[in-house]
């Protein structure tokens, strides 16, 4: 095992993977900026380092200086989180080319899954359903309306993730609106302006699986995640398994999964995303993140494991601690946000009341306390409220319990939104779509 390790993150989910460290025995260091000195993850590492000012790019971003942390502290080891420099494939081959241990995929596989085209063409060619879409760089407008996409259509950029460089166009007029819209986007955000076209489903849901690329080369499928309650294309809740899977096509999207994993020789933790079409149950190819997810919590609750462990122990060489996967179970992930819980945008500040719910199916993985600060510069994600239950209606319970038991003051908190989902009829049901929270919100 890995016996030192530096985390290449804030918040959240630093302390989740300092938690799993301590309790393999892993010396952990943090790496943090100046305005983060005070979070708790600092507090609760074996060691820490502040790398630089608050601006992303000059610290979280900064991979000179987490380098040079590493090198300082004698760490063996580096795990990226999610976010920031986590599937930066120059990094991990830096990190690599520097004699340490990358905690997650390697470089080729990350490279190949960022780039949205060259995935979409790899997945294709080992037998991974993909949706009508452009198989190369669309270079104009002409170009796109060339295409012959049936409308509507995605215009994605081809390096973006995380939801952002995305629009959707009805007609040739929109396509005409947004296209160039798209591509200055991806050149500013991603320093890439290629742009793909893919066919857009109105009706849909976001159901990813998680894998795992281990030690002696297999590729292991854990299940499902549904991530369909989403606002402006980004995640705030998520659930295994998902209400819209039976087992046949539990069965093919988790053989889907594995295949695309093999593709890319894919080692360590990953999830491959899909479209799936609830009338037809046709499910599409999306994306593969080559990380570890925010919502990986409902994964090892239904499935017994710790998804950061076996991430330390591919990164050892060694074998997985599980034996045989047993789905068991259903939990609830709330991604609790300093936001406002109407329209969604930001509310940073001082936190005056921090109290987690307890009690039992209730985890919470935090990265604030009482009298921290939650700053302008970074996501705006706090904590990560998961529950389980041994099925969904006791899942859902409990959510509703918890929400009603944490209380925060000082930054705005969705909280409020969380109470009035797990309320709405369509939630409850199970039969919802990536476009429930625009029908809660009248859009």
């Amino acid at each position: 095992m890995i016996e030192s390790l530096l985390i290449a993150n804030r918040g959240e989910i630093a302390r989740r993977i300092l938690r799993t460290a301590r309790r393999l025995g892993v010396r952990t260091v943090a790496v943090h900026s100046d305005v983060d000195a005070d979070l708790p993850f600092v507090r609760e590492a074996d060691e820490a380092v502040c790398i630089g000012p608050a601006d992303p790019a000059l610290s979280y971003r900064n991979a000179e200086a987490i380098l040079a942390a590493a090198k300082s502290t004698g760490a063996q080891a580096i795990h990226p989180g999610y976010g920031f420099l986590s599937e930066n494939a120059e990094f991990a081959r830096t990190v690599a080319g520097q004699g340490l241990i990358w905690v997650g995929p390697g470089a080729d596989a990350i490279a190949a899954m960022g780039d949205k085209i060259r995935a979409r063409n790899l997945m294709e060619a080992a037998g991974v359903p993909v949706a009508p879409g452009t198989r190369e760089p669309v270079a104009d407008v002409e170009s796109a309306l060339a295409a012959g996409i049936d409308y509507p259509v995605m215009i994605k950029a081809a390096a973006g993730g995380g939801g952002m460089g995305m629009a959707v166009a009805a007609d040739e007029t929109a396509l005409r609106a947004e296209f160039d819209k798209v591509r200055a986007f991806a050149e500013r955000m991603f320093g890439d302006g290629s742009v793909l076209l893919e066919r857009y489903f109105p009706r849909v849901r976001h159901v990813e699986v998680q894998i795992l690329g281990l030690a002696d080369g297999r590729v292991v499928a854990l299940g499902e995640r549904e991530c369909s309650v989403q606002r402006r294309n980004q995640k705030v809740a998520e659930e295994a398994p998902s209400p819209a899977v039976t087992p046949e096509l539990r069965e093919r999207l988790l053989a889907a999964a594995v295949r695309a994993g093999e593709a890319v020789g894919y080692r360590n933790a990953g999830t491959v995303e899909c479209l799936l079409d609830p009338a037809s149950g046709e499910f599409f190819f999306l994306e593969m993140n080559t990380r570890l997810q925010v919502e990986h919590p409902v994964t090892e609750l239904v499935w017994g494991v710790d998804l950061v462990e076996e991430q330390l122990r591919v990164a050892s060489g060694l074998p997985p601690v599980f034996t045989g996967l047993h789905l068991n179970g259903h939990a609830i992930e709330l991604r609790v946000n300093a936001e406002d819980p109407k329209r969604f945008l930001p509310g940073p500040g001082v936190v005056t009341t921090w109290a987690e719910p307890s009690g039992e199916g209730v985890r919470v993985d935090s990265g604030y306390a009482e009298g921290t600060t939650v700053p302008r510069f970074y996501d705006s994600l706090m904590a990560k409220l998961i529950v389980f239950g041994a099925d969904r209606e006791q899942a859902l319970a409990r959510a509703r319990d918890a929400v009603a038991g944490f209380e925060i003051a000082g930054p705005k908190s969705n909280l409020p939104f969380f109470a009035e989902l797990l309320e709405n009829e369509e939630f409850r049901s199970g039969d919802y779509d990536t476009g429930i929270v625009g029908r809660m919100r009248g859009r």
